[in-house]
C-alpha cells in the first residue's frame, strides 16, 4: 500500500494550525472553568506551589485543582485535597460543598448531606450550598426538599441560572412538566450556553407530546455540545415519536458511536422493530444484554420481536426474563400470559410439554444439559417456570415487595440447584418437584 502523504496546500494549513495551537490563552485557574481538567490542575499546581500566593488564594486554588481531579477521575485524590483544605482553611465552606458535590456524584448521600450541610453552617447566605443540596434531595427523591433548597438559593441569588435548572428537574421528576418549563426558560435566558438545559426542556416537551419543541431544544444541545451522546439518543427518541423511524436510527447510531449503553442499542432495536425489521432489532437487543444482563427493557422488547417472527418459543422466555428482573412490570407479565396462552391454543401443532423454560440449544451448564435429555425433567422445569410466574402475579397484586422477596427466593434455589447437580445424595427431581409444589401453593 502507498503511503500518505499530504498535499503541500494541507501541509501548509497543518503547521498553521500548530502555530495557532501553541498561541492557545494561559488557562485560569478558576471554579465552572471550561478547560480541559488536565489544563486546570496544571494551572491550579502553578498557584498554590508559587510562595508568593495569598493563603487565601492558595486554598481555592486548592479547591479548585480538587475538583478538576475529580472530573479527571482521581476522586480519591480530590477528596483527600479538600480534607487538607478543610484542615487548614479558616472558613471551608467552599471545600465543603466541593466534598459534598463528588460525593453526590458517587451517590454516596449521607456522607454528601454532612458536607454540604457543614458548608450551609459556616456560610448560610451562600446560594451554592442550598443549591448543591437541593442536587441531593433530588437524587433521594425528596423533591418537595429539593424545591425548598432552589428557592432559598434564589432568594439570595436571583440570577442563579443553575438553581433555575435543577429546579426545573425537580418539577419534572414530580410531574409538574409545564413548571419544569417555565424554569428552564428562566435558566436558558440566564445561561443560553448550557447544553444540558435544552436537552431538559426538550424531554419535558416531549412529556407534553410538543414533539416540534422537543427536537429544537434537543437540536440545539448537539449545536452546543456535539459529545454527548444522551442529546442523540433523546433526539432520537422525538423522532421515533414522531415516526421518522430512519431519522431517529440515524440519531441512535451516533450515540451508539460516542458510547455504547444498553438503553441507546434498545432505542434503536425498538426503530428497527417499528419498521418490521425483527432480525436487526433482535440483533440490537442481543447487544444490549450482552453490555448490561439485567437491562429489563430489553428483554421485554426482543420477546415482542420474537412474537411478531412467530417464535413463541424465544418470545415466553424473553417475557419470562423481564418478568423476574422486575416482577412489577405488568406489561411485560401481560405478555408473557398472552404468548402462553397462544402457545397453549396451537397445542395441537406442536407439544411444546417436553420443553423445559429455557432455550436448550443455548444450554451450558451440566444441569441444564440434564434437563434437556430427561422429558420428565423438563417439564418439571416448565412446571416450575410457569408456577412462579403464577405466583408473581398473585404477589404483585397484594405487595410489590413479596414479588421481589419471591424472586430472590427463586434465585437462590437456581443457584443451589446449579451448585448441587451432580453431588452426592443431591436428588435433582425431588428437589424441583417439591419446588414446584412450593410455588403451586403460593400461586393459589
Amino acid at each position: 500500500m502507498r503511503p500518505f502523504v499530504l498535499p503541500l496546500a494541507a501541509i501548509a494549513v497543518f503547521v498553521a494550525a500548530q502555530a495557532e495551537s501553541a498561541a492557545e490563552p494561559a488557562v485560569v485557574c478558576a471554579a465552572h472553568s471550561d478547560a480541559a481538567p488536565a489544563r486546570l490542575i496544571d494551572s491550579c499546581a502553578a498557584l498554590i506551589d508559587d510562595p508568593a500566593t495569598p493563603d487565601a488564594d492558595r486554598f481555592k486554588a486548592m479547591v479548585v485543582q480538587a475538583l478538576a481531579r475529580h472530573d479527571s477521575g482521581d476522586s480519591n485524590k480530590a477528596l483527600d485535597e479538600l480534607d487538607r483544605v478543610i484542615a487548614k482553611d479558616p472558613n471551608p465552606a467552599r471545600a465543603y460543598r466541593a466534598r459534598g458535590e463528588i460525593l453526590r456524584q458517587q451517590r454516596k448521600t449521607v456522607a454528601a448531606f454532612e458536607a454540604l450541610n457543614q458548608a450551609i453552617r459556616l456560610e448560610p447566605d451562600n446560594a451554592e450550598g442550598y443549591e448543591t443540596r437541593g442536587n441531593i434531595f433530588n437524587n433521594a427523591g425528596q423533591y418537595d426538599r429539593a424545591i425548598e433548597d432552589y428557592n432559598e438559593a434564589l432568594r439570595l441569588k436571583p440570577d442563579f441560572a443553575l438553581a433555575y435548572a435543577d429546579r426545573a428537574a425537580a418539577w419534572y421528576f414530580k410531574g409538574d412538566y409545564r413548571k419544569a418549563i417555565t424554569d428552564d426558560d428562566q435558566a436558558i435566558k440566564l445561561d443560553p450556553n448550557r447544553a444540558q438545559t435544552y436537552t431538559n426542556r426538550g424531554v419535558a416537551y416531549r412529556k407534553l407530546g410538543d414533539i416540534q419543541h422537543a427536537l429544537d431544544d434537543e437540536t440545539a444541545a448537539i449545536r452546543i455540545d456535539p459529545s454527548k451522546p444522551e442529546f442523540f439518543d433523546n433526539r432520537g427518541l422525538d423522532l421515533y415519536g414522531n415516526g421518522d423511524f430512519a431519522s431517529a436510527i440515524a440519531d441512535f447510531d451516533q450515540a451508539i458511536k460516542i458510547r455504547p449503553q444498553a438503553n441507546f442499542l434498545t432505542n434503536r432495536g425498538d426503530a428497527y422493530q417499528a419498521m418490521q425489521d425483527y432480525d436487526r432489532a433482535i440483533v440490537d437487543y442481543d447487544a444490549a444484554v450482552r453490555l448490561d444482563a439485567g437491562f429489563q427493557r430489553a428483554y421485554n422488547n426482543r420477546g415482542a420481536a420474537w412474537e411478531r417472527k412467530g417464535d413463541r418459543e424465544h418470545a415466553s422466555q424473553d417475557y419470562a426474563q423481564a418478568v423476574r428482573i422486575d416482577p412489577s412490570d405488568a406489561k411485560a407479565a401481560d405478555n408473557y400470559k398472552k404468548v402462553m396462552l397462544e402457545s397453549e391454543r396451537l397445542s395441537g401443532l406442536k407439544d411444546e410439554s417436553g420443553l423445559p423454560s429455557f432455550n436448550c440449544a443455548v444450554a451450558r451448564r451440566l444441569v441444564e444439559k440434564a434437563i434437556c435429555a430427561d422429558p420428565e425433567l423438563a417439564r418439571f422445569d416448565r412446571n416450575m417456570n410457569e408456577a412462579f410466574l403464577k405466583a408473581i402475579a398473585a404477589a404483585g397484586n397484594d405487595s410489590h415487595r413479596a414479588a421481589l422477596k419471591l424472586t430472590r427466593q427463586q434465585r437462590e434455589f437456581i443457584e443451589k440447584r446449579n451448585a448441587s447437580y451432580g453431588r452426592p445424595g443431591y436428588d435433582l427431581r425431588q428437589a424441583m418437584a417439591r419446588r414446584v409444589e412450593q410455588l403451586s401453593t403460593i400461586a393459589k
